[in-house]
């Protein structure tokens, strides 16, 4: 019986599932595909490239959510119906029917933590990699619409679009240095795309440009400008990556360099606080370069603590899929309701009321350092507790 019924509850469990999680999947990839397309402005096949790296990214959000629905759903269902009575009445415990959605969500949530590791070492370089190499058709269907162009690094402005040129373009780049920014303008010019280098290649034909005071002047014929894109298309070294952008099994090698070059700042601290101590120079200390060596200092220890916390956060984040069954389940056979959305939201208002929140908390002051890296786990605390009080009731039924 026991062994009939777990069978019939995972499989009632799994069809939900399946179905709620293409459904809110297509839903996030459709949504995350608009953002990128009114942002960008891909084309067709830069989307199509695109699907395959947001999908990771999207069933990670997923995952809890429709763990909750499909238990919810099937568990508020049995109750409406009597199937829970009727299995009571049998000799079975109802806590009996509990173990299937808590073991299926237990499996489950190892899956949601090695999604989130997908989606960040793998969908979203490769979302900025799409992104990056469908830049030059970007920028021209850009200026083709609308004459101009602007990202975070360039703005480029033309009289109009000619197959692939450019007719009287005006260009500023606004990472030009110390003198501010460059402004190039020209006859005719046109874009193609250094991927190795990551820089946009702006040929220009009979140009001037300025810069400044020093950098100015006319240039005859073709000449090839480089401009730097946006930072978030360059590949980072895992040094300057943050965090939340490095795959698990690395995470843990980048927290013993971080802490060495944590060390090595103290080291240059005392070693600078030392010497303008015995020269006399006290000035110094609070001076330019001690307040960049303090600077430095503070920086790496706040990325030495991102780094604690990081995988603290990622696997909270992917047992929630547990404890919101945990929730779940029993309040579904408590409310006794077999329409889906009643029965989702009842069992949804807790956990949107006290896990979020709750999670953000954590999370925040674990980042200023007022509770240790595990306290991201505080919301899945909260959770298992009440879930706990619930399946004492549900005991009871």
């Amino acid at each position: 019986m026991p062994s009939r019924l777990t069978r019939y509850m995972l499989a009632e469990i799994l069809k939900i599932f399946v179905v709620a999680l293409i459904a809110l999947t297509m839903m996030i990839l459709l949504i995350g595909v608009g953002r990128t397309l009114l942002r960008e402005g891909l084309g067709p096949l830069a989307i199509l490239k695109l699907l395959p790296f947001l999908l990771p990214i999207a069933l990670q959000h997923a995952f809890p959510a429709t763990a909750l629905f499909a238990v919810s759903c099937v568990f508020g269902r049995m109750a409406a119906d009597g199937e829970v009575s009727t299995v009571k009445a049998t000799g079975v415990s109802p806590l009996r029917l509990l173990q299937t959605p808590f073991i299926f969500a237990l499996l489950l949530s190892p899956g949601a933590v090695w999604l989130s590791d997908i989606a960040v070492s793998w969908g979203q370089p490769g979302v900025n990699r799409v992104v990056m190499l469908s830049i030059e058709d970007i920028v021209y269907r850009k200026l083709g619409a609308d004459c101009s162009y602007t990202d975070h690094g360039f703005s480029i402005h033309v009289r109009e679009v000619n197959g692939r040129d450019l007719m009287s373009p005006m260009v500023t780049v606004h990472n030009g240095g110390d003198k501010g920014p460059v402004k190039l303008s020209a006859k005719k010019g046109s874009l193609s795309l250094d991927p190795q280098s990551h820089m946009l290649l702006l040929k220009l034909t009979d140009s001037e440009i300025s810069g400044g005071t020093s950098l100015q002047g006319y240039l005859p014929g073709e000449d090839v400008f480089q401009i730097p894109l946006s930072k978030t298309m360059e590949q980072k070294s895992t040094e300057t990556q943050r965090p939340r952008e490095l795959p698990l099994r690395m995470i843990r090698r980048e927290r013993l360099k971080q802490d060495e070059r944590t060390h090595a700042a103290v080291g240059e601290l005392a070693a600078q606080t030392g010497f303008a101590i015995l020269t006399a120079r006290h000035d110094e200390i609070a001076g330019a370069e001690g307040r960049s060596v303090m600077v430095s200092l503070e920086a790496s220890k706040k990325r030495l603590l991102r780094l604690q916390i990081e995988p603290w956060r990622r696997w909270a984040e992917g047992f929630s899929c547990f404890f919101f069954v945990l929730i779940g389940a029993p309040l579904a056979v408590i409310v006794k309701s077999s329409d889906y959305w009643t029965t989702f939201g009842m069992c949804f208002l807790p956990i949107l009321l006290l896990y979020y929140p709750l999670f953000i908390f954590g999370l925040e002051q674990a980042k200023d350092g007022v509770i240790p890296p595990y306290g991201v786990w505080i919301g899945n605390i909260a959770l298992g507790g009440i879930g706990m009080m619930l399946i004492a009731r549900v005991r009871r039924y």
